[in-house]
């Protein structure tokens, strides 16, 4: 479970499409006028992520990779390598999908349907999304729960992001800009700042302050059995000052009949 919302945090703030990778820039410059807008176009790509991921995942692992297809052809599928095929079929899927969300939106939200224009069918050549199916392949993800994780998160860290700028233009309208810097001049001097703010997260790492905490939790428990050690030695250390020695019961005893 940790290493899951590690995975999520991660792609959320850490390894963010937008401020980390500077992926999807297109559609984050051109529909990032508005906060209603951008947020709808951001729902769309987190769908997109969330589906696309896990289904490219289940691909690669069990189609394309060397030897992948064993489980259905057998020992004689072992020879068999369809990872060059890995681009054409993840845009496939992609864009199956995108075509799916299209229509979904046109459906049930005909006016952002109109506001997102050309840019909700370019979310199929949108590199964010081609982007995360390829960090999912090379980072080796144990499980199909973990890519799943990290499409959510990657989808939310885009949405993240550009509902930020939006909402930033949206209060630059009323801003006294330079002339060169009007537009998409000082939506790029944003979006560097932003990136810079997003790096003060390369700090998080879950699995290190698990470690720690647990680390915490032994130094608290070991001074409880120090006392008692102390304290013998203690003991030890006053009977060597006086010179005492204690002798055991039983030959003081045997001392004593001898006597």
């Amino acid at each position: 479970m940790e290493n899951l919302l590690n995975i999520f945090v991660r792609s959320i703030f850490i390894d963010n499409m937008i401020f980390a990778y500077f992926l999807g820039m297109c559609s984050y410059l051109a529909v990032s006028k508005t906060v209603k807008t951008s947020f709808g176009l951001g729902i769309a790509v987190i769908f997109v992520l969330f589906i696309t991921v896990p289904v490219n995942y289940l691909l690669d692992n069990f189609v394309l990779k060397p030897g992948a297809l064993q489980w259905l052809l057998g020992e004689q599928a072992a020879g068999i390598d369809l990872s060059f095929l890995s681009f054409i079929m993840f845009i496939a899927i992609i864009a199956a999908m995108v075509q799916l969300v299209e229509m979904v939106v046109e459906k049930f939200a005909p006016a952002l349907y109109n506001q997102l224009g050309i840019f909700l069918p370019l979310i199929a050549v949108n590199c964010a999304i081609m982007g995360a199916s390829l960090f999912m392949q090379q980072r080796n993800y144990a499980n199909v729960l973990e890519a799943t994780t990290f499409g959510l998160g990657s989808g939310i860290g885009w949405l993240l992001a550009i509902v930020c700028i939006a909402a930033i233009r949206e209060k630059l309208k009323y801003s006294n800009i330079p002339a060169p810097l009007r537009g998409i001049g000082i939506t790029f001097i944003i979006t560097g700042l932003m990136a810079i703010s997003f790096m003060s997260f390369l700090g998080i790492d879950l699995d290190k302050m698990k470690a720690e905490s647990a680390q915490t939790e032994t130094a608290q428990i070991l001074p409880a059995t120090a006392p008692e050690n102390e304290s013998v030695t203690g003991n030890d250390e006053a009977n060597a000052n006086t010179g005492t020695v204690e002798t055991p019961s039983s030959e003081t005893e045997s001392t004593a009949e001898a006597e």
